[in-house]
């Protein structure tokens, strides 16, 4: 699986190409997705783009489902690409129009183009959603192009609709992503975007200025752009760290681990990391590490309970470890989170300690290489 912001060429396709009927048993398509942050960034232009250059290198095209929304320069693109004619399905005394999946599987060819993954169906077709479609066409061992807007993945719904003040209704499975062999994002700046939309080269000229007011106002291009660069940041991660051998972590994104004790100290810390993973845009963990052979007295044991009550109420993640080696749990943790901060307070030992022992500071700058540390001294700490 190939996850990234950039063209990285033609699908892996068998090398007789030119044959529409080679043999795919046992074979599934291979997924190609193109993402970006809102309507008109160039998705299906980018998509046709690719279509007409393998097409070139011999490779059985077809547009399975295109929408040009009017648009000029997306209709003109498509232009000597062959098209699967669409179904026709009755409705309400209206003829509809579908993709037509029969069609395609028919037709085989080695390559279909599907824009707009996250349709919804007319009522009355064999499947509710076009990804559906897509999953069947992929299945038949045909690989698929397709686009979609980040707004229409499941799990950022809610997120989109409080930056938008719009609920999108159609929406595709995060899955989807996670399952696809690529997946480009494409992207613009909001500037470019709302030149896009003065000129009229994504809605019509009486809908500019509703989008303007509405969707495309500059905040929430701005919030969506950074949700679909961030989000295809978190495949590539995901990807690289999935099929890494030599124990080294790709991390794209900051994660803050704060150390918790027994001393006082603990929501301190936690405030600060919490401010600094605020800053870096970074995800929140803290670890707690106990010896097997203490036991916590009350007061103790509500400390670390309140400390594990703020942590969550920061929206991070709380992590209890016992160990006898508390610089080996706390790099065991951090390895398993991939973190790349870590926050700590300082030494609490006396000098004594420090010369039998070491500090914990200076065993973790041993153990942990290409972790930054953040010490925190006591006496800048206010209760």
């Amino acid at each position: 699986m190939i996850h990234s912001s950039e063209v990285t060429g033609t699908p892996n396709l068998p090398s007789n190409s030119s044959d529409k009927t080679y043999n795919r048993s046992g074979r599934r398509g291979k997924h190609k997705i193109f993402i970006g942050m809102a309507p008109g960034v160039g998705k299906t232009f980018r998509m046709l783009e690719e279509a007409h250059q393998i097409k070139r290198e011999g490779i059985d095209v077809v547009i399975g489902l295109l929408e040009t929304h009017g648009r000029r320069e997306t209709a003109e693109k498509a232009e000597g690409l062959e098209r699967v004619p669409r179904q026709q399905i009755l409705r309400g005394g209206m003829t509809l129009t579908e993709m037509d999946t029969d069609a395609i599987l028919t037709r085989v060819p080695q390559l279909v183009l599907v824009d707009e993954l996250a349709h919804t169906n007319v009522p009355g077709s064999l499947r509710e959603k076009r990804y559906q479609d897509v999953e069947v066409i992929l299945a038949a061992g045909i690989d698929v192009y397709s686009t979609v807007n980040i707004q229409h993945l499941e799990s950022l719904n809610d997120l989109v609709a409080r930056i938008t003040g719009v609920v999108v209704r159609e929406r595709i499975p995060d899955r989807l992503l996670d399952e696809a062999d690529e997946v480009i994002v494409i992207d613009v700046t909001p500037e470019t975007l709302e030149e896009r939309l003065m000129e009229g080269k994504i809605y019509a000229p009486e809908k500019i200025q509703q989008s303007l007011e509405n969707f495309f106002q500059r905040r929430n291009l701005i919030a969506l752009r950074e949700l679909a660069l961030r989000e295809v940041a978190d495949f590539v991660e995901d990807d690289a760290n999935s099929n890494t051998s030599s124990g080294q972590f790709c991390n794209i994104h900051e994660r803050v681990l704060v150390c918790v004790s027994t001393y006082p100290n603990g929501m301190q810390l936690l405030r600060r990391g919490s401010r600094i993973a605020n800053y870096m845009n970074a995800k929140l963990y803290a670890v707690f590490v106990n010896h097997p052979e203490r036991f916590l007295n009350k007061q103790e044991s509500l400390h670390i309970e309140t400390c594990e009550k703020l942590c969550k109420e920061f929206g991070g993640e709380f992590v209890r470890f016992t160990s006898s080696n508390i610089s080996q749990a706390i790099a065991e943790v951090a390895e398993k989170y991939h973190i790349t901060q870590i926050v700590l307070g300082e030494t609490q030992r006396s000098r004594w300690q420090l010369l039998m022992k070491g500090s914990l500071i200076q065993q973790l700058m041993r153990e942990l290489k290409h972790i930054d540390l953040h010490i925190i001294a006591t006496e800048k700490i206010q209760s």
